[in-house]
């Protein structure tokens, strides 16, 4: 899929992943909305790259709707969606007074599973309603999901569930959606330098880098957007979960 002159709209893309997703895409032609909780940060990042910015919770659809109607503005309407937007409060099933609280887990599981479900089935939508191009296609739908949806650690029972779901769903719908060339793809990252590993001392990080077998570091950002960026041009890519890990199996801890 061409990418020059495309709307997307990535969801989550004020930080991390999202923003240099943000600046690959954007790098490449495409017109950006940059759909996060974190306006100000969303805002700034647009001016930046020339896109837009909106203020949005997955959860809420009137929000997510604005978002993709938004990316709809590009001269070619919204071609691409990317879900980069999720929490990974830790928490485990057995606290010391007894079982966690199930709103720990709830949360979380609503933003990375449902969140995800909801800005993919609106995005799904619009996406639909495009004239196809030469050989039928009309879009992408990238959605992230996790090394832990394979190897969670303990206290990631939430985290690992929601991204075990995000996992499942791909093939799925990848099946629905191809009935109007509509591709769907999942990233499983590993360990990458998003604010919430930043924010570790260095020591920390050195530690959790010497786990990736190859390369020995931690991932960059802007390799979780070179994959968006060629799931996005190759149409082959299709109903697949792809681990971008280094090789990495996380340790029970």
């Amino acid at each position: 899929m061409r990418i020059e002159q495309a709307g997307a709209v990535v969801f989550g893309g004020a930080s991390g992943l999202g923003a240099a997703t943000v600046r690959r895409l954007s790098a490449e032609g495409a017109r950006v909305v940059i759909a996060d909780l974190n306006l100000e940060a969303a805002e700034a990042l647009a001016a930046e790259v020339g896109g837009t910015a909106v203020h949005c919770d997955v959860l809420d659809a009137d929000q997510v709707q604005a978002a993709v109607d938004a990316a709809g503005e590009a001269d070619r309407g919204l071609r691409i969606s990317v879900v980069c937007a999720g929490l990974a409060t830790p928490a485990k099933l057995l606290g010391r007074d007894g079982p966690s609280s199930l709103d720990r887990f709830e949360t979380v599981i609503r933003v990375n599973l449902l969140g995800t479900i909801n800005a993919m089935r609106i995005a799904a939508a619009a996406i639909s309603s495009l004239e196809p191009d030469d050989d039928g296609e009309r879009g992408v739908l990238v959605q992230t999901a996790s090394a832990a949806a394979y190897d969670g650690q303990i206290g990631q029972v939430a985290y690992a569930a929601s991204k075990g779901g995000v996992v499942g769903l791909t093939l799925p719908i990848a099946r629905e959606l191809a009935a109007h060339g509509i591709r769907v793809v999942t990233i499983a990252p590993g360990l990458f330098k998003t604010p919430l590993l930043a924010g570790l001392p260095d020591q920390v990080q050195n530690e959790l880098a010497k786990t990736v077998p190859f390369p020995p570091r931690l991932g960059e950002p802007h390799e979780y957007a070179d994959l968006v960026e060629h799931i996005a041009t190759n149409r082959m890519l299709n109903g697949e979960v792809i681990r971008l890990d280094g090789a990495l199996r996380m340790a029970a801890r």
